[in-house]
């Protein structure tokens, strides 16, 4: 098996793509199939021209991405609708403002999957890949598509950060990190927004809270917060000599 986070620099365009094809045709969770379907059919007026997507969302982003994003899952009428995660929804609009004012990404915006938008030594990804009912994964559908993420994490050969959105991503990143390499990190760390983990093997992981509605809407998650995150990322790269 080819190295992944923090090995050697492979190219994994090739492989990165028939992953995609296998997670788009992904039926392993009856649920998410039925409720992914049943959303696309019972679609609000405001998106009642859209043809929904309607299938497991697929990694996108740089193959030789130096940065990882690892979010929960697919909005309902965000990336269920628009075939890509986190285009067309309010968490997409904070986390590509972010990604764009630290030069990750190529616009500040993302509203459909053909507008252009490019990821920059970046790859974005998720715990699941199905919108999931009430936004809640149940732990038998994390790890059905724990697999997904392990090949993703040896395919993306260049990357040395991962950004997790999220307590449950959180979670899913450290114990696949774990999984993929070989590695054995005690004590494990625990969650809170803005903390930096150095791991074996010249690993970083970077806890954020997920930009969510719940979150923003409260001020739990300010744009000054949400930024620095990624300011961090940045300066990590940048303090490694690129």
């Amino acid at each position: 098996m080819p190295q992944g986070l923090g090995g050697g620099n492979i190219s994994a365009a090739g492989e990165l793509e028939r992953l995609n094809e296998e997670i788009i045709a992904c039926v392993r969770c009856p649920r998410l199939v039925q409720h992914r379907k049943e959303v696309a059919e019972r679609r609000p007026l405001r998106f009642r021209d859209w043809t929904y997507w309607a299938r497991p969302l697929p990694g996108f982003g740089d193959p030789r991405a130096r940065l990882l994003i690892l979010g929960l899952a697919p909005a309902a009428h965000g990336g269920n609708r628009t075939g890509r995660m986190f285009t067309g929804d309010r968490s997409g609009d904070w986390l590509f403002r972010a990604l764009h004012q630290f030069r990750f990404v190529n616009q500040a915006r993302s509203v459909h999957r053909e507008d252009g938008l490019a990821l920059q030594d970046a790859y974005l990804t998720a715990t699941i890949r199905c919108a999931p009912p009430q936004n809640k994964p149940l732990p038998s559908e994390i790890r059905s598509c724990r697999p997904y993420l392990l090949r993703e994490l040896h395919l993306l050969s260049s990357a040395k950060i991962l950004v997790a959105l999220g307590r449950i991503a959180f979670d899913v990143a450290l114990h696949a990190l774990e999984e993929a390499f070989a590695l054995s990190v005690s004590p494990k760390p625990g969650f809170g927004h803005g903390r930096v983990f150095l791991l074996p093997k010249g690993l970083t992981l970077i806890a954020s809270y997920h930009p969510s509605q719940q979150n923003t809407q409260t001020g739990r998650l300010t744009w000054k917060m949400f930024d620095e995150v990624f300011a961090k990322a940045r300066g990590i790269l940048i303090k490694g000599g690129t």
